[in-house]
C-alpha cells in the first residue's frame, strides 16, 4: 500500500499561498492596494481591512487613494496608517485619503529585504510542521500495521523529497521578490 500525502501537499500548498499574500503586503516601489490589506480599521466595534471600507485607487504608479464610504472613517483609516508598519504618512484633504510612495532608500529596501527573508522563515518552518505531521502520520500506519517496515521507509523518503521540492519552493519565491526589491 502507497502511503497517500495529498491532503499534506494541500497544506504545504496553503502554505506557499499564504507566503505570497505576505509579499503582497511588502511593497516595492509601486503603489499596490495590496499593501493595505494588513491594515484594519474599527468600523461599528469591528476591526476591517481597509478595502471593505472604501475604494482604493492609484491614478499613477506612485499614489494610492482611499475614498471611504463612510465620511467619518477618514480620521480612524488615517490613524490605522500611522500607526501600521507601511512606513507611509497619510494626507486627508476631508474627501479622499491619499498615499504617496516614496522612492524605496536602500536602507528601507535591505529591510523589507530582511521581511521577506522571515516570511520565507515561517514559511519554511510551516512546511516542515506538516512534514513532522505527516511522518506521525507514517509512524501510526506502521504501529497499526498498515504498512510494512519497508513501506514506511519508501513513504518517508517520499516525504522528505516532497518536503525538499516545497522548501526550494519558498526559497525560490523569496529569492524572485528581493530580487524585486533590489531593482532601481
Amino acid at each position: 500500500m502507497a502511503v497517500d500525502f495529498k491532503e499534506f501537499s494541500r497544506k504545504m500548498d496553503r502554505t506557499l499561498v499564504i507566503l505570497q499574500e505576505d509579499f503582497g503586503a511588502i511593497r516595492a516601489g509601486r503603489a499596490n492596494a495590496r499593501v493595505l490589506d494588513r491594515v484594519e480599521v474599527e468600523y461599528y466595534g469591528v476591526a476591517t481591512p481597509v478595502g471593505q471600507v472604501g475604494t482604493i485607487s492609484s491614478p499613477d504608479a506612485r499614489t494610492l487613494v482611499i475614498q471611504p464610504w463612510d465620511g467619518s472613517l477618514l480620521k480612524k483609516i488615517e490613524k490605522a496608517i500611522q500607526t501600521s508598519d507601511l512606513g507611509i504618512n497619510p494626507q486627508n484633504d476631508g474627501r479622499v485619503i491619499r498615499l504617496v510612495f516614496p522612492q524605496l532608500t536602500e536602507e528601507r529596501r535591505r529591510e523589507l529585504a530582511k521581511q521577506v527573508k522571515k516570511y520565507g522563515e515561517d514559511a519554511k518552518v510551516a512546511v516542515r510542521n506538516i512534514r513532522r505531521d505527516a511522518m506521525d502520520y507514517i509512524k501510526k500506519l506502521k504501529k497499526d500495521s498498515t504498512i510494512t517496515e519497508d513501506e514506511q521507509k519508501k513513504a518517508e523518503k517520499d516525504l522528505q523529497e516532497l518536503t525538499d521540492k516545497y522548501i526550494k519552493k519558498v526559497d525560490d519565491a523569496c529569492a524572485v521578490k528581493e530580487k524585486e526589491l533590489m531593482e532601481l
